[in-house]
């Protein structure tokens, strides 16, 4: 059966207090028009996709970040916890996209000092979305984190739990954007 794409894409403006003042913060996938493909699709554990992360681009951070992480993740993975599909942190506070591919750490295309970290493919850099055939749509969650710092205590070694953790420790507001995928 061909892929049946079923995607949204959802822009959750966040809004974060900083200094008494409200910031608008936002993500965006133009990379993607809205839709997750086979472009996107894992290539692997029976999905036969590209395996290219989409561009992203975001804008209007709050005062004070030093840093970014972004992540990609499916809450409704059939193992009941989520599965995490792309962490990527330390991204510099003066850049504002990561483009399509960055997620392939061979490439080199992240932003220079940037870390890929484990996936629950269980390596490093994007690992596009495989939900079991003739499952419900997935909702895969694009999040650009604003942090409070330069650099994270992890590497890319870090299990997702562990670079989450670090990453909720230094959030000062982060926007998302949520797209949909079934096989």
């Amino acid at each position: 059966m061909i892929a049946k794409i079923v995607a949204l894409c959802i822009m959750l403006l966040v809004t974060v207090s900083v200094s008494g003042r409200t910031a608008g913060f936002t993500l965006t996938t133009p990379g993607m028009g809205e839709k997750l493909t086979k472009t996107e699709e894992y290539a692997g554990f029976g999905c036969d996709g590209k395996n290219i992360s989409p561009e992203l681009k975001w804008m209007d951070p709050p005062a004070g970040t030093k840093s970014y992480a972004v992540t990609v993740f499916d809450p409704d993975a059939r193992n009941g916890a989520g599965w995490w599909h792309w962490l990527v942190f330390d991204i510099a506070a003066s850049k504002r996209t990561l483009v399509r591919d960055a997620g392939n750490p061979d490439k080199k295309l992240a932003p220079e000092g940037s870390v890929q970290s484990l996936t629950g493919f269980g390596k490093s850099g994007f690992g596009g979305p495989c939900p079991p055939k003739g499952d419900k749509p997935h909702a895969y969650v694009f999040t650009i984190y604003a942090l409070d710092t330069e650099k994270l205590e992890a590497d890319e070694m870090n299990l997702p739990s562990e670079v989450m953790e670090q990453i909720q420790k230094h959030t000062i507001g982060k926007a998302s954007c949520t797209s949909y995928y079934q096989r």
